[in-house]
């Protein structure tokens, strides 16, 4: 079996949901620690209002692998150059942050424990019903009084990300530098639509889906990047042969912080998106509009799964959540099989 031969056997899920009319399109795309790749597609990019293909070079909004591919790396390149640290409290660079209360639990904050999801911070917070002034915005979430609770996954965890990164920068996100195959300002003619949108008032194409990331602009911490599959696997294969972070990062990366959370990413655990079959030494993450990473260091490959699962509407079953888990389970066996 050849790696050409195995993504055909693995997009077998992708391409039945396709057929199924589950989800309009899918790709998937596999790479190896010393470079050889693999992808393979099929389905829309739009449906609505008019049918367009999926191609190879579509871009698709990547929703909250905006974590892990840009925000993730970014803060932990700024550790590298000795800008921060992990454990240095967000107010190091945030002064502002709760700034009418010195006692205020938000100034406590470090990078660390937004990084892993381990803080008081809401889920999510429909902060685009607020007004659409970008700065306005992000002054609101920094100053606004977060009542305690459980630690949850949080959106809001990576949007104080963003703006650290804006600030140590002076860019803001939108502008920042990235490599081909990723952007926040795609071409919307070569994009993948997601949702027809009901507060906009039209199918998105070439905008971020995420509401909050919108109103912030285009672009935050925690989504409105955009990738092609192949900008996707070339992130991933600099993580598989240490290009593209130092070792202190990677390890962080692949550290657990938690029970199912490192710094960033989700570590392997029984049930997660990434299927059964993977070794304990893989993490992944998945995006909201039905994108998904996944990196097995042990085995030396990382597959994406990248569909546009919320177009015309978020409000159906798409089977994401099995399809991603099988997809991972047949990547790995049959990844098994050609190197025995």
């Amino acid at each position: 079996m050849t790696l050409d031969e195995l993504i055909v056997q693995a997009f077998e899920p992708a391409r039945n949901s396709v057929e199924g009319g589950a989800i309009p399109g899918a790709v998937l795309g596999v790479v190896t620690k010393d470079g050889a790749r693999a992808v393979h597609l099929a389905g829309s990019a739009q449906i609505e209002p008019t049918r367009e293909m999926l191609t190879r070079q579509t871009w698709f909004d990547l929703a909250s692998l905006t974590k892990v591919i840009f925000t993730t790396t970014a803060i932990l390149r700024l550790v590298e150059a000795g800008r921060i640290a992990l454990d240095d409290p967000l107010v190091k660079v945030i002064p502002d942050l709760r700034q009418y209360d010195m006692n205020a639990t938000e100034q406590r904050l470090t990078f660390r424990q937004c990084l892993s999801h381990n803080t008081h911070l809401p889920a999510v917070e429909p902060l685009y019903t607020y007004g659409q002034d970008p700065q306005t915005l992000r002054a609101f979430i920094l100053q606004r009084v977060w009542q305690p609770s459980p630690p949850v996954y949080s959106d809001n965890n990576f949007m104080m990300l963003g703006i650290a990164i804006e600030r140590m920068t002076g860019k803001p996100l939108i502008e920042q530098p990235l490599a081909p195959g990723l952007t926040f300002t795609p071409d919307p003619q070569q994009c993948a639509a997601t949702e027809k949108c009901t507060w906009r008032g039209r199918v998105i194409r070439g905008e971020v889906h995420d509401e909050n990331a919108y109103a912030f602009g285009g672009a935050s911490g925690h989504a409105g990047l955009f990738g092609t599959v192949d900008g996707v696997l070339d992130f991933a294969r600099s993580l598989l042969d240490g290009s593209g972070l130092s070792p202190s990062s990677l390890a962080a990366i692949r550290e657990r912080q938690s029970e199912k959370r490192t710094i960033g990413w989700e570590g392997c655990y029984d049930g997660w998106s990434g299927g059964d079959s993977c070794s304990a030494s893989t993490i992944g993450h998945t995006g909201f509009t039905g994108t998904g990473l996944w990196v097995d260091f042990e085995r030396g490959i990382a597959w994406s799964l990248l569909t546009n699962r919320v177009h015309p509407s978020r409000h159906k079953d798409s089977g994401i959540i099995p399809l991603r888990r099988e997809t991972g389970d047949k990547v790995i066996a049959l990844f098994d099989a050609l190197v025995r």
